[in-house]
């Protein structure tokens, strides 16, 4: 894509290459196991990590990431900008095989995210973009060349019925609590099921409304997500305080939240929490 800035234009490069490794594994086969917290890790998430971390840090920008030992909170307050990177946001599905599962690359600036890239190796897309940049979603071919790209707006009108969009793989009684009191407030409601970062697609281009996450998250799965749909005058808001999510926290744990496209801002989705 033409006018990214330089170091942009590395990580949106690095997330094209990383989907060519992880489709690798993908294609071929793999080997997995659990990581302390329970959560699983395959070659592919390694593989990934290493292309990705290798190139970013030609830039000079710190990074906070899933497959990597992350400083302390003691060396990473002083930062004033580092990148955030999810080698392979949906580990379930892909040993699922199912396809949902995307690369995520967010750059923070002060504990905001400014500019995110999420990229499906397995459709080819790319969604990517900033307040700076504008947003975009584009594709990329079997040479890593990218190709296709469309400007997306802010999207003004909510879905009859409203479209939630939530995860695959993990649910909270507290979501169903949530969608209940949305049935009972405005009537009928389409219920989309999607793994990883794929769900900004669906928030980025309208067809989903919002998406509420009452489970557990880390920065890197959200981070790239929300500078997209800020940029698209959305909202990701912390259930407890309102305020948007912040990152580079001295624990990398999201609160659980509540992320709207700009059309469902004006429906008041109290969350139960």
């Amino acid at each position: 894509m033409n006018g990214l800035p330089k170091n942009y234009t590395i990580a949106l490069q690095a997330a094209i290459d990383a989907s060519f490794v992880v489709m690798e594994y993908y294609n071929v086969g793999f080997s997995s196991e659990n990581k302390s917290d329970g959560s699983p890790v395959t070659e592919a998430d390694k593989a990934s990590s290493d292309l990705i971390n290798s190139r970013l840090q030609t830039t000079e920008i710190p990074i906070i990431g899933e497959e990597i030992v992350n400083l302390s909170f003691n060396v990473r307050k002083n930062w004033t900008e580092n990148w955030c990177v999810d080698p392979l946001d949906g580990t379930k599905e892909f040993i699922k095989k199912n396809g949902e599962f995307v690369i995520n690359i967010a750059h923070i600036v002060a504990g905001k995210p400014v500019f995110g890239i999420i990229v499906s190796p397995v459709q080819k897309k790319i969604l990517l973009g900033g307040k700076t940049t504008g947003v975009f979603i584009g594709s990329f071919d079997a040479a890593g060349q990218t190709d296709n790209w469309i400007e997306i707006s802010a999207n003004t009108h909510i879905n009859q019925p409203m479209v939630l969009v939530s995860s695959r793989s993990f649910h909270s009684p507290k979501t169903a609590e949530f969608v209940e009191e949305l049935r009972k407030k405005y009537g009928s409601l389409t219920y989309l099921e999607k793994g990883s970062a794929l769900k900004f697609f669906d928030l980025a281009t309208g067809t989903a409304d919002v998406y509420p996450r009452f489970a557990p998250t880390m920065e890197w799965d959200i981070a790239a997500g929300q500078a997209i749909l800020e940029a698209l005058e959305g909202t990701i808001l912390n259930v407890q305080t309102g305020k948007p999510l912040t990152y580079n926290k001295e624990e990398l744990y999201n609160p659980y939240f509540i992320a709207q496209t700009k059309a469902s801002i004006h429906y008041q989705l109290n969350p139960i929490v």
